[in-house]
Order: C-alpha cells, then structure tokens, then sequence
C-alpha cells in the first residue's frame, strides 16, 4: 500500500533561476584580425601628425617656408584634433558604430589621397587642418578594435595595455621610417606609405565589423552649442602652446589675445554645462578632488615623457647630426615600448596601481638622470639604454592611470565616460603640447644663461682663447688673405662653438629637471601610500567594532 504523501512533499520546490550564460569566447581568428585592424588604423592616424613633428627641419625646405611657418603645419592638425574626439562619441551612440566606422574611414582615405596632389604650403596647411578633423574617429577606431580582441575579463588590463601600446609605437616608428621615405621622395613618399595604411585599414574596416552597440538619441542642440565652445577654447590653445616658445611668449601680441578668446570660451562652456540638468560634462564632478588629482597626475607624466622625443629630437639637431643616426634608438625605444606594454598587461591588478606608478617613476628618473651628463661628444647609440627605460616608464605609467579614472567614471555612471574623455585629452594632446611648451621654453632660457656665462669666461686677451681664434680662422686661408677677416671668421666659429655647448648643457639641464620632477612625484607617492596604510591599519576592525 503506497504511504500517504506529506503537504511538504507535496508541494514542488521553487525553480532555481537558470545560470548566466557565460560569454562566448572570441575565437583566435577574429582576435588577431581585430590587433591588425587596430594596429593599421592607429598606425595611419598616428604617423601623419608624428611624421610632420620629426621632420619639421625638412619639410621646411621642401615648401620654402621657416621653421615657425613650417610648425603651422602641426598648429592646424591640432586645433580640430584636440577636441574632436569628445563630440565623436556621441555621434558613435547616435548613430551606431557600423555607419561611424565605415564613414570615418572613407574621409581619412579621400584626404589622405589629397595630400599626394599638394605642393604649396597654404593648400597644405588647410589640408592639414582636415587631416586632424578626420584623424580623430580613426584612434577611436584603434582603440575599440583593439579592445574587441580581448574578452570581457581581460578588455580593462590586457586590452587597454595593448590599446595605449598600440597607440604609443607611432611616434618611434615614424622617426624609424621618415629617413628612407625622404630620401625616396620627399613629402609626397611619407604621404604615400600614409595613403597604403589608410587602404589597409579601410579594408579591415569594412570586412571586420565591431560589436554593434545599442542606438540612441543623445545629441541636443546644447550639447552642439557646448561642444562649439569647448573646441574652440581648445583650438586656441593649442595653436598657443604649439607656436607660443617659437614667436615667444611676451614678443607676439596675437598668442595674448587668442589665450584670452581661449578662457572666454572656455568659460562660457562651463557656465552652460553648470546650468544644464543634461549636461554634456559634469563640471562638478570634473572639479572634484579625486579627478583633480588624477588629472594632475596625468599631466606630471605627459610633461615627463615629453623629454624623450622633444629632447632626444633637439639634441641631436644641436649636434647637427642626421636623422638616421638615432634610427636604432627608436627601433629599441619601439621594441621596448612593445614589451613593457605587455609587462603592464601581466602585473596590472585592482590595487596594484600605486605599484606601477612607483616603478614607471623611478625608469623614468633613471632614464633622464643618464642622459643629464651628455657632452659633443654624445651619439644616439650611447643614449640607447636611457631612452629605453623612459620608454618602459611610459608604458608602466598611462595603463594603471587611465584604469583608475576609467573605473571612477563608471561607478559614477556611463554618463561620465564623456567627461573623463575631455580630461583624458585634455592631459594627453593638450598636455603633449603643453610639456613641449614649458621644456622647450626651459630650454631656451637655460641656453641664454650658459651662452652668457660662457662668453665671459672667453675673453680674447687670454692667450688660450686667442690662439683658439687664430687656429678657427686659420681654416679661410686658402681664400682670404687678410689676417683681419680670418680673425673674425676664427671669432664668428668660436661663437657658434660657445653656442653648441649652451645648448648641450641647456638640454642636460633638461633632463635633470625631469629626473627632479619624477623623483618628486615618487616622494610625493610614497607619502601617500604610507598614509593610506597607517590609516587602514589604525582604523577599527568593523567585525571587531561590531562585537564590542
């Protein structure tokens, strides 16, 4: 006889929710086609603007124009480019990320291609000012592909190392390559080999389609009015810090006025944004202590890192050395670039942040405190291990910052992503110029004040120095022959000898400056992270409290 059934038996237990499906794994396939895409996309943005910044000096000469004429080149790249990338974004939500991928990458081709058909520099520099406007969807596009190759557990370590990587082997790369494109043909061989990438990546583009992402109307017509502003504001700027040291701050009356229009721009954008209950960027947030600090220090590194190519560049320039005498130094600062990128991606943890920053801090110190000491006789090839280790604390440092403020803007919500961005590029392209600026303005000062010292200690009644001067102009004996003229052929030598030397010290001076600036920040670091461990350590147990 069956046993009768209990009501607890007899009522069935609750279904257990189903598990989350577990993402699929990317297959390896898709992986490396989408590095290649983002390797060919980042590589076609970033060797357009540094193949014009390594080779300012020869460009020049194929347009008949100055050097300051010739730097308006990177002005007008900048003035677009500095800001661009923050209104993009939207325009990716609004419109999806196919129809932004496949019309950002036609317009960075058809200007590319127009850049073959240029040989005055006034169409050049309009040209150059549309190259920035359509650069800046293309490290969008860089950046995103390269993320898409990792899964989701592995996009916030493995894919941003590899992302800021990717984005950093630009610069070396064209001062690798740029020698052998001039020598083949000039600018228009640069353009060339910049043209091939494009196509490359326009293919890659269109046969490789991103995880589409969900569409939705976020642009108003303030957002169009604020953004109006802030690229102005920024464009501004950036033609201020790119041009300021070359016509000197206080000599030409226009970076006055157009560093005004900058901050009333500026400004004006701010108090729109403040009054908005949608803004496009959380002012407040933006001004809050936590982002101001990491805001600080994003600009502290990119004013450290400018040394090794506005440094490295101008020394060997002072030198009078060719460029294709530094090219192995970039190929090592590439492959280094490349494996601490990698190192980053391996060690970077939640909570290991603090860490990297002091081991960045101290290659970066290292690197400079080396080539503080450098004389005529210094070649690229003896500063090879110095700017490797600059390299690597470049790589060691961007990751575990942008994590940092990436994470602070997510816990906030998706909305502040934008308002990160603007401090990212505010900090990153705007900081660059802003580190070249203020190093390159340290330069010159500190180049005066050794010329000056050095052409008192070269007085012509010294012995010594007179025999100097006879030797120098000893040289124009074969074609002049009065005494007096060599004399002063000897003096004009002598002082282009004395002005060599201040620029090699002013470019030590330099690097000491770096290395004082990166052994601050390492002081100042340490303190910190001492007094977050004593806190910790003195603040009560809740458990224990609980109990108690």
């Amino acid at each position: 006889m069956d046993q009768p059934v209990s009501d607890a038996e007899s009522v069935p237990e609750p279904a257990k929710p189903a598990p989350a499906a577990a993402p699929a794994p990317i297959p390896l396939s898709r992986s490396v086609v989408c590095i290649l895409a983002a390797v060919f996309l980042s590589l076609s943005q970033g060797l357009g603007m540094n193949f014009i910044a390594a080779n300012i000096l020869q460009i020049q000469g194929s347009f008949g124009a100055t050097t300051n004429e010739a730097t308006w080149l990177l002005a007008a790249y900048m003035v677009p480019n500095a800001s661009l990338s923050l209104i993009m974004v939207k325009v990716r939500n609004q419109y999806g990320l196919r129809s932004f991928a496949e019309i950002g990458i036609l317009v960075f081709v058809a200007i590319s291609i127009v850049h073959l058909f240029v040989d005055d520099f006034n169409t050049a520099l309009v040209l150059r000012f549309f190259a920035g406007a359509a650069a800046s969807p293309m490290s969008s596009l860089g950046f995103l592909y390269m993320l898409e190759a990792f899964p989701l557990a592995r996009k916030m370590n493995w894919g941003l190392c590899a992302s800021l990587a990717n984005i950093a082997i630009a610069a070396p790369l064209a001062r690798i390559l740029s020698p052998t494109l001039l020598d083949i043909g000039g600018w228009h061989a640069m353009y060339m080999f910049e043209v091939a990438l494009a196509l490359i990546a326009f293919a890659f583009v269109y046969l490789v389609k991103l995880t589409p992402m969900p569409r939705a109307k976020v642009i108003g017509v303030m957002d169009i009015v604020s953004y109006l502003f802030i690229g102005a504001g920024f464009g501004c700027l950036a033609i201020v810090l790119t041009l300021g040291r070359l016509y000197w701050w206080t000599e030409a009356p226009w970076l006055g006025e157009l560093l005004v229009a900058s901050i009333v721009a500026l400004t004006a954008a701010a108090v729109i944004e403040l009054n908005r209950k949608s803004p496009l960027l959380d002012i407040r947030w933006i001004t809050s202590r936590e982002i101001l600090h990491l805001t600080g220090v994003l600009l502290i590194f990119r004013v450290a890192l400018t040394a090794q190519t506005s440094g490295s560049t101008g020394f060997s320039q002072v030198l009078g050395l060719a460029p294709e005498t530094a090219q192995w130094m970039w190929v090592a600062v590439l492959a280094v670039s490349i494996i601490a990128g990698l190192g980053c991606a391996f060690l970077m943890q939640p909570g290991r942040e603090p860490l990297l920053h002091i081991i960045a801090l101290v290659l970066i110190a290292a690197g400079s405190y080396m080539d503080a000491f450098a004389t005529n006789l210094t070649r690229p090839d003896q500063m090879i291990v110095s700017q490797m280790l600059i390299a690597a604390g470049g790589a060691f440092f961007l990751p575990p910052a942008l994590r940092l403020g990436l994470m602070s803007a997510l816990k906030n919500g998706p909305n502040y992503i934008l308002s990160f961005i603007v401090i990212f590029l505010f900090t990153q392209s705007l900081g660059g110029l802003l580190g070249s600026a203020l190093l390159g303005s340290f330069v010159t000062l500190r180049e005066k004040f050794h010329s000056s010292y050095l052409v008192e200690q070269l007085p012509f009644t010294d012995p010594l120095v007179a025999s100097r001067v006879s030797q120098l102009g000893g040289a124009y004996g074969r074609v002049l022959t009065d005494k007096a003229l060599q004399n002063a052929e000897g003096v004009q030598l002598l002082g282009q000898l004395a002005t060599r030397e201040a620029n090699i010290l002013a470019y030590n001076d330099l690097y000491y400056l770096t290395f004082i600036i990166c052994v601050a920040a390492l002081a100042a670091l340490l303190i910190h992270v001492l007094y977050d461990a004593l806190k910790a350590r003195l603040q009560p147990n809740p458990a224990t409290a609980a109990q108690s």
